[in-house]
């Protein structure tokens, strides 16, 4: 992250600083969040990132990148965490929320065949407190690591008029490499490929906006422990999106996969449908996993029918895979050497109706 001031002397610093912080703008509490943070942001830098913080950009080096790539393509990916963000201001639980941030940018980018690099954010707020902009960074970087991504730069703003309170944003952008001839996708996809779907770690960061509304018509506490839950009803929505980075990259990097879908808004149907040709189908088991019970919590209480908890919701799965047959035995062999959670969810078929169907 950058927050960057110049001064032209201290006297003047002095005035504009008085005057600044009556607007709402605190100087010196973001000089203090940059210095608490910058050991946290160099901890995920690989021998690729040239600069630490404090420049007008974060720079990369791509030189050690592209030897052996017929055809080097960058991958970006932006993103943010939605509404999820109100629940944590609310329980004032900030040290997970990053790892959502990151997840929803990396896990799109490794979608489509992409060796993470770097990534950066944005974090605007009402007030500037230290110590939480410390924690939220603590919780990115947490994130790009597990992702395989450097956090080389960012933006934190303190905006009064805009933000208010307590109130932040964030929003991430994550860069990947892969060659052209490696990318996943559509085209590669035939009639006859497994879907394999890996567990979602719950709600992730998409359907929160109907999350609230079914708090809010049932009376839900957040802080309550529920006994459909076995834990506080934070503590399951507040869940950090899971990362598939370390299970999926190697099967990439094997050319394993035909294709992949990041599950987010639209759930299996319209996420998986990004990955299915014209001329194919995938059909989908619904009985082949177990619905978690925070979904089965919010549809009973909320009284949401099937399909709309569907098309909302990843439902328990948080990335499918598009694998060959020929290549399933050693996909999930490399999977469970990984401890990922997957269920062999359908197939890929000749087109029916629709690009994507549930079979009960």
């Amino acid at each position: 992250m950058q927050k960057s001031h110049d001064w032209v002397c201290t006297k003047e610093r002095i005035k504009v600083t008085s005057q600044y912080e009556q607007a709402g703008v605190n100087i010196q509490a973001g000089e203090t969040a940059v210095k608490d943070i910058k050991q946290i942001v160099n901890q995920t830098h690989d021998e690729n990132v040239l600069h630490g913080l404090g420049g007008f950009g974060a720079e990369y080096e791509l030189t050690g990148l592209l030897g052996g790539l017929e055809a080097p393509v960058l991958i970006s990916g932006t993103d943010g965490v939605g509404t999820k963000l109100l629940l944590a201001i609310e329980a004032n639980r900030h040290d997970t929320i990053g790892i959502d941030l990151v997840a929803m940018c990396a896990n799109d980018v490794l979608a489509q065949g992409a060796k993470p690099l770097f990534f950066l954010d944005y974090l605007g707020l009402g007030q500037l407190e230290p110590e939480r902009v410390t924690t939220i960074v603590k919780g990115i970087a947490s994130g790009c690591q597990q992702a395989g991504l450097s956090l080389i730069g960012g933006e934190m703003a303190e905006m009064p008029g805009i933000y208010q309170g307590e109130d932040y944003d964030l929003s991430g952008f994550a860069v990947g490499l892969a060659d052209k001839t490696s990318l996943l996708g559509a085209d590669k996809v035939e009639a006859g490929d497994i879907l394999i779907g890996l567990s979602s770690s719950g709600v992730h960061s998409n359907g929160y906006s109907l999350v609230r509304k079914i708090m809010k018509d049932a009376n839900l506490d957040l802080m309550h422990v529920y006994p459909e839950l076995n834990q506080s009803l934070a503590d399951a929505l507040l869940e950090p999106t899971k990362l598939y980075y370390q299970s999926v990259y190697p099967l990439v990097a094997d050319n394993l996969l035909h294709a992949a879908a990041h599950i987010t808004g639209g759930g299996l149907a319209d996420n998986l449908a990004r990955m299915i040709p014209a001329t194919l189908t995938a059909e989908i088991d619904a009985a082949s996993w177990t619905v978690p019970a925070i979904f089965k919590f919010l549809q009973t209480a909320g009284d949401v029918t099937v399909d709309e908890m569907r098309q909302v919701f990843n439902m328990g799965i948080g990335m499918v895979l598009v694998v060959s047959p020929r290549n399933v035995a050693e996909v999930q062999a490399k999977l469970t050497q990984q401890q990922a959670d997957f269920q062999l969810i359908g197939k890929v078929v000749n087109r029916r109706d629709r690009p994507v169907e549930y079979r009960s």
